[in-house]
């Protein structure tokens, strides 16, 4: 009875009379069939109850069907309230909208959502958006024209809209491809570098002739970019301060293209490059779409300045990213993770530059085309000076050009005793500091024009920096030091090596932060002298009684190589034999054990040091010869060059003929004939 009570409660159709009476029955049968009488029930259900004959089986059977009712009623219901309260949620947010609406409108700020909605849809209008991008505008903006001011996600979309319209999707410069032209822009914003400008000038008469031969074939202008794609990545690589970035700027200048720059020193976030997602809280664009979107152009010339310095962690790798943004192939439909639509830049002109090829991926390399900007020579520098670097320091120190004159031996002084670079960065700054000097002598009354001769350079930037063939000759001026060159990522350098010996025979020790490649070039230099004891005239029993201690001075800068395996050498012989290696001789070239010298890299810029440095003679490969043409006629007039296929010849032009009086002892100390018998 209670259960027929409560689906009474929940079905409206059975009347309280009904249920009164049947409150009121007392006997169990007539129970039963009343209220199995008014019960929705199967006719098999039904007509099973009928066939049972106990009176008590009946209501068993009974309260089992009214509680599956009560049951079924109970989920059902509460499924109506569910549905119940949501229908009054949506109602109830309709009112609070419409009130909310009505308030705006009296405030005015329904006219200024819908006047900003009327703007992007002009902008969209006016953007010439591709298919894809077009779409998502409008699906964004469509959201945008429904959400109250007041919402967070209101300033999202808004800033969305924002970047979407503001790329230039169709702006662009139009290329001049004039030769002449650009053979001057090149001339005038750099000095030299001339392999690279004729490669820079290739480049761009391929692009003229390839746009007039499709404008033929196609008998309507060159516009669509998969026909006509950029083609190559140029990779500029050389030391700091030789024009790298600069030339990016001339290669826009001569192209009639903008120009944008960004620096990739210390990238490690992927998102840098792609983007970071809308999920996230002041998220944007990466760097690349901020920059074309800066740029207002959709083909600038793009300079990537320091991609050999790209680093990676946890949050991804830019370098990888990179691989989509330069691979003509993939760039067409670039995506960034903000923006969420394709956009093309196969248009763009891409230009990278780093200091060392060898810290660029092998990916990332493989899509760019190398080219190498060597230092500059003592000639070119001064050239420089008085064409570019004086005139610019005149005018931003407030000279004017009949106040102050450098003369040549004022800049060689400053070149060669104040800077020591492949480039000419130090030098402007210590051009400017002499500037600064001669204006506070303005300034104090001085009149008249000043002339920077060496003297007033030396009272102007103190003592000197470098020294010069004095260092080289006072560090040399005892046996067991030998004069290297090497290459290093800012250019060429001069390496002293040293080695001394000390009795005990433990063994062979090298410091100076030496790579494994050094180490093993040193041990092998030392297997070859050992194996040349008896030319030395040095006794069997010399290198097991001595230690050998090989020290390559600047041990906070890391080293590695083949290179140096002649001056390790070198170094060695002029130790055991007293012969002290001559101060004014450098040598470059890797050993063997059987005392063959074999071909290295770094030629030009190793070269340019050791004259930088004051060197006369230069050692290095035979194999070695072909790179001369590299070198500029000034410099192979003023070096001597010994070629060599042996170390016995490396000995015999860099060793003195005697060795020092005093370096002669009875146990160590080889017999004159025998050592120049082994040099």
């Amino acid at each position: 009875r209670s259960q027929f009570e409560r689906i009474a409660e929940m079905v409206p159709s059975i009347p309280r009379e009904l249920v009164s009476s049947v409150l009121a029955l007392e006997e169990p049968l007539q129970t039963v069939y009343t209220i199995a009488n008014f019960q929705r029930m199967d006719l098999t259900v039904a007509q099973n109850l009928l066939e049972l004959d106990s009176t008590e089986e009946k209501l068993r059977r009974l309260v089992n069907i009214l509680a599956r009712e009560v049951e079924v009623l109970e989920i059902g219901q509460k499924i109506q309230n569910e549905a119940r309260s949501e229908i009054e949620k949506v109602q109830h947010e309709y009112f609070l909208r419409e009130q909310l609406k009505a308030i705006q409108k009296e405030l005015g700020e329904s006219d200024e959502q819908a006047a900003e909605v009327e703007e992007f849809r002009k902008k969209i209008e006016a953007a010439r958006l591709p298919e894809e991008a077009g779409k998502m505008a409008r699906r964004e903006l469509d959201r945008l024209s429904r959400l109250p001011t007041a919402a967070a996600e209101y300033g999202v979309i808004r800033t969305y809209l924002d970047w979407l319209v503001s790329l230039p999707w169709s702006q662009s410069t139009e290329d001049s491809l004039d030769i002449s032209n650009a053979r001057n822009v090149l001339d005038q914003d750099h000095y030299g570098l001339e392999d690279v400008k004729e490669r820079i000038l290739e480049y761009l008469a391929v692009r003229k002739l390839r746009q007039e031969r499709s404008s033929e074939l196609n008998n309507e202008p060159v516009d669509d970019i998969r026909r006509l794609r950029e083609g190559v990545i140029l990779c500029f690589v050389g030391p700091p301060g030789v024009g790298k970035t600069s030339l990016g700027r001339s290669i826009a200048r001569a192209m009639g293209r903008k120009f944008i720059r960004i620096s990739l020193g210390g990238m490690r976030d992927e998102a840098e490059i792609r983007g970071h997602r809308r999920t996230y809280i002041g998220a944007m664009p990466g760097r690349i779409l901020q920059a074309i979107r800066r740029v207002e152009s959709r083909n600038p010339v793009f300079m990537l300045d320091e991609v050999d310095k790209l680093t990676f962690d946890f949050h991804g790798d830019p370098a990888s990213a990179l691989l989509e943004v330069l691979d003509p192939e993939q760039n067409v439909e670039f995506r960034d993770h903000y923006m969420e639509v394709a956009f093309d830049l196969s248009q763009v002109m891409f230009i990278t530059t780093a200091n060392q090829l060898e810290t660029i991926p092998a990916p990332l390399r493989d899509r760019m085309e190398i080219i190498f900007l060597s230092g500059y020579t003592e000639g070119e520098k001064i050239a420089i000076a008085n064409g570019y670097l004086i005139p610019r320091q005149v005018r931003e120190n407030g000279l004017r050009q009949e106040e102050i004159c450098f003369t040549k031996e004022g800049l060689q002084t400053i070149i060669r005793h104040y800077t020591r670079e492949a480039g000419v960065r130090n030098l402007e700054r210590q051009i400017g500091s002499v500037c600064r000097k001669v204006v506070t002598q303005i300034a104090e009354g001085q009149t008249g024009k000043v002339e920077v001769t060496p003297d007033q350079v030396r009272n102007s930037l103190g003592r000197p920096i470098f020294l010069g063939n004095e260092e080289i000759a006072s560090r040399t001026s005892i046996p067991g030091v030998a004069t290297g060159l090497a290459y290093t990522p800012v250019g060429g350098d001069v390496l002293f090596i040293e080695a001394t010996r000390m009795p005990g025979g433990k063994g062979f020790q090298v410091t100076g932060s030496l790579g494994n490649v050094m180490q093993e070039s040193a041990r092998a230099a030392l297997s070859f002298v050992r194996s040349r004891a008896a030319n030395l005239g040095l006794e069997e029993s010399f290198f097991e009684k001595s230690d050998f201690h090989l020290h390559i001075p600047g041990g906070a800068q890391p080293k590695d190589g083949p290179s140096a395996g002649v001056t390790i050498a070198t170094a060695l012989v002029s130790l055991v034999s007293g012969r002290l290696v001559r101060p004014d001789v450098g040598m470059t070239g890797e050993i063997t054990l059987r005392g063959q010298v074999l071909p290295v890299g770094g030629i030009k810029e190793k070269v340019l040091a050791g004259h930088r440095s004051g060197l006369k003679k230069i050692i290095m490969p035979r194999r070695n010869e072909a790179d001369l043409e590299d070198i500029p006629e000034e410099v192979q007039k003023e070096i001597d060059f010994v070629f060599v296929d042996t170390v016995d010849e490396v000995l015999e032009q860099a060793l003195e003929s005697a060795p020092r009086k005093k370096s002669r002892k009875k146990a160590a100390a080889p017999k004159q004939k025998d050592g120049d018998s082994g040099s």
